[in-house]
């Protein structure tokens, strides 16, 4: 490798909160990788300061729910900064309801979706509207394994809900049957993982920590499109989107963020990636052939844990391989060699953006309406703004 200048890298990091990236990912960055860690409280000007003293120019790291808005200042004083997530693809890390200001703004397909701020007109809907609805939680500091997510079949149900809860928004979904969920991963929105999430056999979550089951195989070409449309919506260096997959046969949007799990050789490849990125193509990008989670989704789970760094070599033509590899895949409409998919979804280099696309002053939804008292749930600043937003019914049976 030449002696090209290698910017200086920074790990963001928060007390408290699980590390998605350490050094092991980045095997063979010869420079000295940084780390900030950000102690919550008033610890922005010092964060900020460290970050300047130690010359970083891109910091990495997932900013948890609770912190994406003091984040978005920091930003704001370090522009120099390059930070991977940018803020604005981690904005539906923050709240279901950015997930969905999100979706509508890139007409991305969703469940019909109805965001109350105003208390009064929430409970009128309620009582006028079509059951079964999905009630969530939008935003706080841990909302994973569908532990805020309620299904309610009447009127009763619903504002019972929300009275115990005190959820602020409401926030109220259409119900979908679904046959499955799909989870997929994306480095450079290029798939590299997908799998399915079962709910058992009466229910209705899919959440493995609820009973779901999970399996790799033959997961459809409109779920891998329509996350790669959502990945290049979102400009995301790496992503994971959560599918539905309608018993009406369409898809739709769930989740998507860039605070996902993933087994270690998954966390491998985006450190891989990025430093293929921001060398400049110094190191090599990581190969990750399509359908690759078809087979090491074979290996158990327990194992697979313990697996780091792993590769595969390109298809080269020769007469052997030829001879010898007559395996083609049904996907879509055709069948195809692997070697082919991956050149039907290539891993692109991502540009940032010299904008800001979700500014707090506009999409900050929760820190412009906020409650005065969980006692009362009177809200404020109701007056002269939109506190009622929904959704048409987006979902698609294919993407355009």
């Amino acid at each position: 490798m030449s002696k090209q200048k290698l910017p200086k890298l920074g790990f963001l990091y928060l007390d408290y909160v699980l590390r998605f990236f350490d050094h092991s990912n980045f095997k063979g960055w010869p420079d000295k990788i940084e780390t900030v860690t950000y102690h919550w409280k008033n610890d922005k000007n010092r964060f900020i300061k460290e970050v300047k003293r130690k010359n970083i120019e891109v910091l990495i790291g997932n900013i948890p729910a609770t912190a994406y808005e003091t984040f978005r200042e920091i930003a704001r004083e370090l522009p120099d900064v390059r930070f991977i997530p940018s803020l604005d693809t981690q904005f539906s890390n923050k709240s279901k309801e950015n997930v969905t200001r999100f979706s509508w703004k890139y007409d991305l397909p969703i469940p019909k979706t109805y965001i109350h701020y105003d208390r009064k007109k929430g409970y009128e809907f309620l009582e006028n509207t079509q059951y079964p609805k999905i009630i969530k939680k939008s935003y706080g500091p841990s909302n994973y394994g569908g532990y805020f997510v309620h299904k309610v079949d009447s009127k009763s149900e619903a504002k019972a809900l929300f009275d115990e809860k005190k959820y602020h928004p409401m926030y109220v979904q259409d119900f979908v049957p679904m046959e499955a969920d799909i989870r997929v991963m994306l480095i450079g929105h290029k798939p590299i993982c997908a799998f399915w999430r079962r709910a058992p056999e009466g229910e209705w979550l899919t959440n493995t920590s609820q009973g779901g089951s999970m399996d790799y195989m033959n997961v459809p070409k409109n779920v891998l499109d329509l996350a790669v449309k959502v990945s290049k919506s979102a400009n995301a260096e790496y992503w994971a989107c959560d599918v539905a997959y309608g018993k009406d046969g369409k898809v739709r949007i769930l989740e998507c963020a860039t605070a996902f799990a993933a087994f270690p050789y998954i966390r491998d490849w985006i450190g891989q990636y990025m430093m293929w990125s921001l060398s400049e193509g110094k190191f090599k990008k990581p190969h990750t052939p399509m359908f690759n989670w078809e087979e090491l989704g074979k290996i158990d789970s327990s194992l697979l844990r313990t697996m780091r760094h792993i590769a595969f070599g390109k298809y080269t033509a020769s007469h052997d391989g030829t001879f010898f590899d007559n395996k083609r895949k049904a996907y879509g409409e055709g069948e195809y060699y692997i070697h082919e998919l991956d050149e039907q979804y290539p891993m692109f280099d991502i540009t940032p953006r010299d904008y800001e696309e979700w500014p707090s002053e506009k999409w900050n939804y929760q820190d412009r309406f906020p409650l005065k008292s969980v006692k009362s749930m009177v809200v404020e600043n109701l007056e002269n703004s939109e506190v009622v937003i929904s959704s048409g019914d987006e979902a698609s049976e294919k993407l355009v």
